[in-house]
């Protein structure tokens, strides 16, 4: 099977093969990205985050089928915790979505993060543009978790959904410190729960204190859907592509696209120059001092990091 030909054509299963093959960091699977990657850029990029037990697997299900609705070809990423013994994703492709399977205008795959920082897995990023090139219109990335470390899903995603509960109390209070900051627009589901009517005043008093100084900002909406019963989606979807015609006019999804493709370089340039720099030395009897002299605190990490990259740089 020509990998490339058949992604490009939108075959499901030479997705998923190029996508394992990312994951496994195989070599050949980048040579594959390389070959696909003129063909990307062009799909609507949704994140969505929250605490566990907000019901996002079921609003994701739910939002799959009001776009699948419009016509539109929707690819989810769903980011689940790592196994500790395994590595692979604990909750493996998410039950609730099944009834999409049979459905070639869903593709829905699960990945671990594998103890990666930020939720997200390292080879999410790889992952979103083979569906890009696959051609699906919306890729919706779903990560796991909630607080500080979630706010790498920016980097990744043209608009961010956070979604809430009620009964969460001071938890909204926390939550102001760090992800307030990245959504775009807020879902407080499960909300014929009580106390869901008090979570929406609170993230408006706290979202209006973010935007009050800036009237050209965008004001991110406060939405209340109860995904099990299908209620309010569809002002969720049509909130999303509310904020991308912003981004639009402003300008600022252009940005937000220049931005992304700098992180996965950034991040990508870090990752193989780690590997280079630990290949060159691994095995030397200057590293190998050089940790026998960590070990020892005999040198601290920053002279030996320094130390490091003078030798495989050539001090420059």
């Amino acid at each position: 099977m020509n990998y490339v030909e058949e992604a490009l054509k939108g075959n499901q299963l030479a997705g998923a093969r190029l996508i394992r093959l990312l994951e496994e960091g195989d070599p050949q699977g980048i040579e594959y990205l390389k070959a696909l990657y003129p063909h990307t850029g062009r799909a609507f990029i949704l994140g969505l985050t929250g605490p566990p037990g907000a019901g996002k697997s079921t609003l994701v299900d739910r939002i799959i089928t009001e776009l699948r609705r419009r016509d539109l070809k929707v690819g989810v990423v769903a980011v689940d915790p790592s196994s500790p013994f395994s590595g692979g994703a604990i909750l493996g492709d998410r039950v609730r979505m099944q009834r999409h399977a049979t459905d070639p205008g869903v593709f829905v795959r699960s990945m671990a993060t594998r103890g990666h920082l930020g939720g997200l897995s390292r080879a999410t990023g790889e992952a979103v543009l083979v569906l890009d090139a696959m051609g699906y219109d919306v890729i919706l990335i779903e990560t796991v978790g909630v607080g500080q470390d979630e706010v790498e899903i920016v980097d990744m995603a043209h608009t961010t959904a956070v979604v809430c509960l009620p009964g969460m109390g001071d938890d909204i209070q926390a939550m102001k410190a760090g992800i307030l900051e990245i959504g775009d627009l807020f879902i407080v589901n499960k909300a014929d729960r009580p106390g869901a009517d008090e979570v929406v005043k609170q993230l408006q008093v706290m979202l209006e204190m973010r935007t009050a100084h800036d009237e050209d900002a965008w004001r991110p909406p406060v939405l209340k859907t109860v995904a099990v019963r299908n209620e309010g989606i569809p002002d969720v979807v049509d909130a999303f592509y509310a904020h991308r015609d912003h981004q639009e006019r402003t300008g600022i999804l252009a940005e937000r696209k220049a931005k992304r493709q700098m992180h996965f370089f950034r991040e990508l340039v870090k990752e193989m120059a780690a590997e280079r720099i630990f290949g060159a030395a691994e095995g030397s009897a200057e590293y190998d001092r050089m940790l026998e002299g960590l070990r020892a605190r005999q040198i601290d990490p920053y002279t030996a990091a320094e130390t490091l990259l003078d030798q495989t740089l050539g001090g420059r």
